[in-house]
């Protein structure tokens, strides 16, 4: 009888022993997984992100100088340290309704393209490096205008975030 109850306990060693394996072996996170910066800012309370290479800089809300003869979605230009930098209303831009309250934002100084140009937005919401493989492809629900412009979404804080391509922004206002 005691070889029965010892070949029990041995079995339920190994068997306690596998679990402790597996557990194990989900809590070994892969360090060489690529990580990617985004900077996620609100347009009218929906996320949004650029990848973090192409910003600059984030400046306060700043005097914006009009610009005569300029497209509807760039309101005008600002003074970065002597700099005259173009600003894009990126709501204008995507067809997003203009913020109600035009004194509060920000805008990210984005490069790309071998362009420059501030990006007017309602608040940067978070700077933070995600893992690559999170970025998923677009949804299908988005609108065609918006679409065209989107690398990739991903979830955060159980809200999902669209990425949008500086470099097909530019792309489009140099036309």
């Amino acid at each position: 009888m005691e070889t029965g109850i010892a070949g029990q306990k041995n079995k339920s060693d190994q068997i306690l022993e596998e679990i402790m394996r597996r557990k194990e072996k989900e809590r070994i996170v892969d360090v060489e997984e690529s990580k990617v910066k985004v900077v996620i800012f609100s347009l009218q309370g929906d996320l949004y992100a650029f990848y973090g290479e192409h910003i600059k800089e984030i400046l306060p809300l700043m005097t914006i100088y009009y610009v005569p003869g300029a497209a509807e979605y760039i309101p005008g230009v600002i003074n970065v340290r002597g700099e005259i930098e173009s600003v894009i209303n990126i709501n204008r831009f995507l067809g997003i309704a203009d913020t109600a309250n035009a004194q509060s934002g920000r805008i990210a100084l984005a490069a790309a393209n071998g362009i420059r140009s501030g990006i007017l937005v309602d608040a940067i919401e978070d700077v933070l490096d995600i893992p690559a493989n999170s970025v998923k492809p677009p949804l299908d629900t988005l609108s065609k205008s918006l679409k065209e412009f989107v690398t990739g979404e991903f979830i955060h804080r159980e809200r999902l975030i669209t990425i949008l391509d500086i470099g097909k922004i530019f792309a489009r206002v140099a036309q």
